[in-house]
């Protein structure tokens, strides 16, 4: 399946900013690259690199004044809804790889030692394993309402889980939370994400977070904010929550004026 990605962001500046994008698939994502362009406008001078949680980014100065920035990409995904194994099973700490220890601590959007009582009130008489995880799932899906402007930048998933609104960034925040209180190594995951087997929304594209949660011998992926096997995604990057994977950085202030996302199925 080939599907046509890609965003452009609009800044308005009124002193250059130099600043990092994460908006470029993962090169170990097993995508195949068909078409792929960058640009800044005014055009400027950037830079790849992969960060330490194999992330690609590109680091580049905004200019003072108007610009954009655009990525656009046409990629060959496999076309296979995400995979199910109801019978995975969680692994004891004492058991688990030294890298993927990280990813059952505390971080700044993901507070799970100040969620802890709550998620284990919640599931801890749940069956371990792949059910367990699914009723976090099903439970933040269900109890949080989603939409635009409801959390902020800061909003961590304490704030969330206190509000019970959110988009999509706040319901993945939350399910890892609520696995890493309760021991299941989980992290947090965003990409592009066409509307491929299901009733198209009519809404306006966005960027889709979910989270990959280690059960048995590998990670797998599950998505709270859709709660349901999709396909087509594209990974853009992972870590342990938002701050790791965030999709601009800029260091200096840098107000965004407008952002296009697009993610489509090529026919």
């Amino acid at each position: 399946m080939q599907v046509q990605i890609g965003c452009e962001f609009v800044h308005n500046l009124l002193a250059p900013a130099h600043a990092i994008a994460q908006v470029e698939p993962r090169l170990d994502g097993g995508f195949g690259f068909l078409v792929e362009a960058w640009g800044l406008s005014p055009d400027g001078p950037s830079s790849r690199y992969v960060d330490r949680h194999g992330n690609l980014c590109r680091r580049f100065t905004l200019p003072a004044g108007r610009s954009t920035l655009r990525y656009d990409a046409r990629v060959e995904v496999s076309g296979d809804v995400d995979e199910e194994h109801l019978g995975a099973v969680e692994i004891p700490p004492a058991q688990l790889p030294g890298d993927v220890l990280s990813f059952m601590m505390p971080s700044r959007f993901c507070p799970s030692d100040q969620l802890a009582n709550a998620a284990c009130e919640l599931f801890a008489g749940v069956d371990p394993g792949w059910s367990r995880v699914q009723a976090i799932c099903d439970w933040v899906h269900t109890e949080l309402s989603f939409g635009y402007g409801t959390t902020g930048p800061t909003s961590t998933a304490a704030d969330v889980f206190a509000s019970r609104r959110g988009v999509c960034r706040d319901y993945a925040h939350l399910a890892v939370t609520f696995c890493r209180a309760l021991n299941i190594p989980a992290r947090y995951a965003f990409g592009y994400m066409p509307e491929v087997g299901i009733e198209p929304t009519n809404e306006p594209m966005d960027f889709c977070a979910w989270m990959e949660v280690y059960l048995s011998d590998r990670w797998w992926t599950f998505d709270p904010r859709n709660n349901e096997p999709r396909s087509a995604r594209v990974l853009v990057g992972r870590g342990r929550d938002a701050v790791d994977v965030a999709m601009l950085t800029s260091f200096g202030q840098a107000p965004l004026e407008s952002l296009t996302v697009w993610a489509d199925e090529v026919t």
